[in-house]
């Protein structure tokens, strides 16, 4: 997957950019994941320190060059800046399916930028990596991730009783999976 590529390729969208991230932009990742909001439903809690968006940088990185994870920054094409970051990660080549993750700055909830950018991860996923499985899994109450999926066609599969502990308390998951046949492109996947 992606052989001797030394990064992701840039995916356009009618508004945003999903590209590669450099140090430039730790401060939009830091302002993303310093958010309470934004990681109330995530896999850790709200950054405090700017130290912790660099090891996340660097982690991107380390994990891209082992082909484990492509994570993405998206910005609006207008000024470039990240806003929102989409991560195909559980990538596996020989059962042809990944893990999909997104999150978006706080400053723009509401305006269907996460799922354009989702949308066209998923284009990605089916057509570039000729993935047969996307999978995702959302906490129950994170309605606005769930309408995201659903809006891509995704199907709930599974309830995951107390799957994680974060923030202080026990979460349940909902997983959700979209197979290549099923798969219809939208016109955010243009």
């Amino acid at each position: 997957m992606l052989t001797g590529a030394s990064s992701l390729p840039t995916l356009e969208t009618p508004r945003l950019r999903l590209r590669w991230m450099t140090e430039a932009d730790i401060p939009a990742l830091f302002e993303l994941f310093s958010h309470p909001e934004v990681t109330r439903y995530w896999s850790w809690s709200a950054y405090t320190e700017r130290a912790q968006a660099e090891k996340l940088l660097g982690n991107i990185h380390k994990y891209f060059a082992e082909r484990s994870l492509f994570n993405w920054g998206f910005a609006r094409r207008e000024d470039d800046r990240i806003i929102g970051t989409c991560t195909l990660s559980d990538l596996s080549g020989q059962h042809r399916r990944a893990s999909l993750g997104y999150a978006l700055n706080r400053a723009h909830w509401g305006h269907g930028y996460g799922r354009e950018a989702v949308g066209r991860l998923v284009e990605f996923g089916f057509t570039s990596l000729e993935l047969h499985r996307l999978e995702a899994d959302v906490d129950p109450r994170n309605t606005s991730s769930l309408q995201v999926l659903e809006g891509l066609g995704f199907q709930r599969e599974g309830y995951q009783r107390e799957r994680y502990f974060l923030n202080g308390e026990i979460q349940d998951a909902v997983l959700y999976g979209l197979l290549r046949p099923e798969w219809r492109p939208g016109p955010a996947s243009s």
